[in-house]
């Protein structure tokens, strides 16, 4: 059986939410955070969820992080 390597990551990440200071940590140093504000300015990002100045991502559901992830790989 084939593991979704973006489940996984979901998974292995030990909270629901990533901060934007700590995408490329969850990325692998994929995606950068520069890059994560400036889809957040076009709207064009993952759902996200701001505390006080502080931006994250939900792991999880429709438009969260790994879905957003998956959809962008094309897999």
């Amino acid at each position: 059986m084939i593991t979704d390597i973006f489940d996984q990551m979901g998974r292995n990440w030990g909270s629901e939410i990533v901060a934007r200071t700590e995408i490329r940590k969850f990325t692998g140093g994929m995606i950068s955070s520069k890059y994560m504000a400036n889809l957040d300015s076009q709207k064009s990002g993952p759902d996200r969820v701001k505390i006080g100045r502080k931006t994250g991502y939900p792991i999880s559901g429709e438009n969260g992080l790994v879905n957003w992830l998956r959809a962008r790989s094309g897999n």
